[in-house]
């Protein structure tokens, strides 16, 4: 077997990230359900304006969280199976010099969609151990009639079992038209210069720093989606997390923290251990001619911090739109919804928080860069 359990225990990530969504959406659309077997029972009145705002709340947190962790377990997914084939691709391509098929090597990948399995059942189960408290605090002023959690057999199919099966065959697609390289191509480093050779040609009036710096950020894009991601989540979480004891409930804010905090320290620490981890020979070279820890640093991470400062003001704008939309349209027509305006003390202290966690990240990393051997450029 080319894939083993062990490789599949490593998209940690992705199980974080898909338990994370299927945790919510699962409460969120249980609530919806079960809110609907009592629609009958819901006097008209500010009562019925109460229980359609609920419903749209189920389906506008489901819809929004739901798809945006979605794209991102796809993305996470996609380029675990990218990295994987390039650090393997000598021993694939021996495989498919002695005949294998690229189907028949990229079926291995299967055990990719475990990791989606195992975050699905966690989120699931979280989900309904949550909710009794979770339907409490939704109708806590008694205003809807009483709300009875049910276990809804579709729900399971949507959320686990068809998460799982879709994310195993799209890893063995995606596997399969990325092992489409020649024999050769796999056996040896591609290094394509000449593909790069105008982009570098830009670099030249640059340091080698410098230019290092532009080319490590050129050549892992998804690293960059990830810091962006990482930081929009620690923003946009934080800063709604302090609005739901006013807005929505307590538990609710927590929740939204948790979550936020999880999201942006996993995607994160991927982004940053993915760069170190694949520029080990590179922090090795530099160290041998001379270049500091510093110096070292600043080619390799330096280039993600402004990038993470424009995640964190894109999730700023975010939960700013998002709560507006659930203010001012979901909830208009409901007595004693306190209007909302842009918190700039909430945002603030967030930005702290935010900058803080994140130069310790920083400081982990260059204390890792510090550690790598000499003896790295020595190795194949």
């Amino acid at each position: 077997m080319v894939v083993g359990i062990k490789d599949a225990a490593k998209l940690i990530g992705i199980s974080i990230i898909v338990c994370c969504a299927i945790l919510v959406c699962t409460m969120f659309l249980n609530f919806y359900f079960d809110i609907r077997q009592v629609e009958d029972q819901v006097p008209s009145g500010q009562a019925m304006i109460f229980y359609d705002a609920q419903v749209s709340t189920a389906k506008v947190v489901c819809f929004v969280t739901g798809g945006c962790l979605l794209i991102t377990s796809i993305v996470m997914l996609l380029f675990y199976i990218k990295h994987y084939i390039d650090t393997r691709k000598k021993e694939l391509g021996i495989l498919k010099a002695l005949g294998y098929s690229n189907l028949k090597i990229a079926k291995n990948f299967w055990v990719f969609g475990t990791s989606v399995f195992l975050g699905a059942v966690l989120g699931f189960s979280g989900a309904f151990i949550l909710m009794p408290k979770f339907y409490e605090l939704q109708n806590k002023d008694g205003i809807l009639p009483e709300i009875t959690v049910h276990f809804h057999p579709l729900l399971f199919l949507y959320f686990v079992i068809l998460p799982t099966a879709v994310f195993a065959v799209l890893a063995i697609f995606y596997a399969s038209l990325k092992l489409k390289r020649p024999v050769l191509t796999l056996l040896k480093d591609d290094l394509r210069i000449s593909a790069r050779i105008k982009k570098q040609e830009k670099d030249w009036d640059c340091t080698f720093t410098d230019g290092l710096k532009r080319n490590t950020l050129r050549a892992k894009k998804t690293l960059v989606f990830f810091t962006i991601f990482a930081s929009f989540c620690f923003s946009a979480m934080t800063q709604m997390s302090a609005r739901m004891k006013e807005l929505a409930s307590e538990m609710m804010g927590i929740m939204m923290l948790m979550i936020g905090i999880i999201l942006a320290c996993t995607t994160l620490f991927l982004a940053m251990t993915t760069v170190i981890k694949g520029n080990t020979k590179t922090i090795a070279m530099m160290r041998v001619f001379g270049y500091t820890q510093k110096e070292c640093c600043h080619a390799l991470l330096s280039g993600y911090r402004p990038l993470s400062y424009i995640g964190f003001a894109i999730g700023t704008i975010y939960q700013y739109m998002l709560l507006r939309i659930m203010v001012d349209i979901v909830f208009k027509d409901m007595d004693g919804i306190p209007v909302y305006e842009f918190d700039l003390p909430v945002m603030l202290i967030s930005l702290a928080f935010f900058a803080v966690i994140y130069e310790v990240v920083m400081y982990v990393y260059s204390e890792k860069i510090k550690k790598i051997p000499v003896k790295e450029i020595m190795i194949e």
